[in-house]
This record gives structure tokens, sequence and C-alpha cells, in this order.
């Protein structure tokens, strides 16, 4: 029987030959794909973020394709179009490359919002409707998007909707200075490329999810989750001094995201429960794009990574 550490070490050795470093967002990625989830990648330009999307969807064998979001895109152009043939006067539908395994949406900031929406349905329901038509997407289906932090001029922030429906938010930090040195000495010359294999397949990746499914949460444990999500909504309240920190709190579905991606992480470090460390170490990675802070709270210099923070700091820890 695989297990969680084998089969990331297996990835990992695999995508270390085109992207050296980032091993947390990796690992956060891995997690997504057992949890059946959506990534939001923000991070600077150059950081490698869309090599990482591809050289995880050619390590794992999937059917991997790439949109590039400009603001002409058109929701046609990413989940398809009816094409007339004039032979014998019928419509067809063409697929668009929504119809992938592991579907890279770049800069998805860079289109306006009837693009972006045009993701939500295969986002939720796993399935796009072209010309009055349902069809559904290949199995395993999901949607990692990138997008810069400071760039505003040109782009298109996204719904909060849609941001809701993304598993994680990652951030996706500088290497470090000898990491940055051993990408000149390996990749210097320019005649110089990885070449990746496959080492995974979406068979093995979808029964690895029953292993997932497995992995024992205690009842503490779930009403620890249910506690932090909750926490975030209690600030949405004024105090006494009728100071807020958020205009809204994380949603349920963020409960379902922070039990789910706590069991895959449980099952990919060779844990057999999840422990409140882990629902700790998932938490912000899982709310920071689901709250949203009040004018007071932006100018007194808070953050999403530090509200969530307190609000960890303020819930009882279980004792298992």
């Amino acid at each position: 029987m695989l297990t969680g550490p084998t089969w990331s070490q297996k990835l990992r050795d695999e995508i270390g030959q085109a992207v050296i470093g980032q091993d947390l967002v990796i690992e956060r990625l891995l997690v997504a794909l057992l949890a059946n989830g959506h990534v939001l990648l923000e991070g600077m330009p150059g950081l490698a973020k869309t090599l990482l999307v591809k050289s995880l969807g050619l390590a794992l064998g999937v059917q991997f394709e790439r949109i590039q979001f400009t603001p002409d895109l058109l929701p046609s152009d990413v989940v398809g179009t009816m094409i007339f043939s004039p032979k014998d006067g019928t419509f067809t539908a063409h697929r668009g490359p929504i119809f992938a395994n592991l579907v890279l949406a770049d800069e998805i900031n860079r289109a306006p919002a009837k693009v972006q929406s045009a993701l939500l349905e295969g986002m939720q329901e796993r399935q796009v409707t072209i010309g009055g038509q349902t069809h559904p997407l290949p199995r395993p289906f999901l949607v990692m998007a990138t997008q810069y932090p400071v760039e505003q001029e040109g782009t298109y922030p996204l719904p909060e909707a849609q941001t809701d429906r993304f598993l994680f938010k990652l951030l996706v930090e500088y290497p470090s200075a000898d990491e940055e040195a051993l990408m000149l000495s390996r990749w210097g010359q320019v005649t110089r490329s990885p070449v990746l294999q496959p080492v995974s397949s979406p068979e093995e990746l979808l029964g690895l999810r029953t292993a997932v499914d497995k992995i024992h949460i205690a009842p503490a444990i779930e009403a620890y989750i249910l506690s932090l999500v909750r926490g975030t909504r209690a600030l949405t309240v004024a105090d006494d001094r009728g100071y807020r920190l958020l205009t809204f709190g994380a949603s349920p579905r963020a409960s379902l995201a922070l039990y789910t991606a706590s069991r895959a992480l449980a099952w990919l470090r060779g844990n057999d429960f999840v422990s409140p460390s882990l629902v700790q170490e998932l938490a912000p990675d899982v709310l920071r794009h689901r709250i949203a802070l009040t004018y007071e709270a932006e100018a007194a210099e808070q953050s999403a990574d530090k509200v969530i923070s307190k609000v960890i700091e303020k819930t009882p820890v279980p004792s298992l």
C-alpha cells in the first residue's frame, strides 16, 4: 500500500528537477490534489508559479492546460462554444481548454468578471454547459490560478463568491540565497532545460483519496475547526468602542475545506489522525481569502494573517 510520505517524496523529487525550493507550497498543492480542492497562488513575477503548476501536471501524468487570462479573453475561450456545420446544418460542441485534469488560470485577475465566472460551474459542479448541454469534466479536475499582489492597473479583483471556491490561497515567497545560487549554477546555461517524467497517474490519485477518507478526526477536532471558523465571524461585530476588524467572516465552505485539508495533510505526513497542530498550520491558507478587513483594520496595519493568528490564539485548543 502506497503511503503518504512515499507518494509525496516521489513527486517532490521529480518536481525538484525543474523547481528549486518552495517546499511548503508544493506540499500544499499535493494536499489540494488529495482534498479535491482548487488553489489560488499569489506572488511576485518570476517566482516560478506557472512552472510549478506545469511541473506538477507533468509529474502526475495528467492532462494539463494553461489559459492565459487577458482583458480581451471571452468565456467561450475557456469553456468552448457551438460550431455550425454547413454540410448538415447542425451545431456541435467545441470543447475549450477547461476540459483537462489540471487547468492553470494564469494571471486570472487580468480578465473581467464575466470571464472569471466562466470557471465557476466547473470549479463547483465539475461540469460545464455549452449550448444548453451539460458536459462532465474529466476526473480528477483541479483549477490552479495565479495572480500578482501589487498590480492594480488593468486588473479585475476576483469576486468573493469565486475566491471562496478555492481551497487554499497560497503566498509564494522569494527563494533563499542558497536556493537562488543553485538556480544560477543549474540553469545558467540556455541550452539546458529539465525534462520531467510521470511518476504518478490520475487513477492513482483518485485511489489515494479513499485512503485520505479513512483518516480519523476526533469530535473534539471537529469542534475546534468550527470554533476557528466561527471565531472569524465574531470579529464582524463591533466592540464597546464601535471598532470591528472584519466586514465578513469565513463561510461554511471554509469549515469543510479545513476539515478535508487537515485529513489530507495528516495522510501525506504518515499520520492516521488529525491533530490540533495540523489544523492550526492550515488555517491561514484556508481562511486568508475568505475574510475581509474593514477600513479601520487596514488603517491600523492589520492583515488577514494577523487576524487569523489572533483567532487561533484566542480559541481553546482541545486535548487529545
